[in-house]
């Protein structure tokens, strides 16, 4: 006879030692900007995945990539503030 167990894995995920310390949530703030950026970047190239990308979403790309890297360079610049 097979014995059944619970998966203690399971029940204790999300216990309170799992929650993410405040030095982790500080750093998700500064990289905030970029993360962002990175979504309308992703957004920008999701609709054209569908269609042959018209001039206008060739831009929209171009400027998305250009937050992207100006975030990051924000980000390890240290100002945080993106251009």
């Amino acid at each position: 006879m097979d014995h059944i167990v619970t998966v203690q894995d399971a029940v204790t995920a999300f216990a309170d030692f799992m929650e993410p310390t405040n030095a982790e949530l500080d750093a998700i703030e500064q990289e905030m900007p970029v993360i962002l950026a990175g979504v309308d970047l992703l957004d920008a190239q999701i609709i054209t995945l569908d269609r042959i990308p018209t001039e206008l979403d060739s831009r929209r790309i171009r400027r998305a990539a250009r937050r992207v890297l100006a975030a990051r360079r924000a980000l390890a610049n240290g100002s945080g503030e993106v251009a």
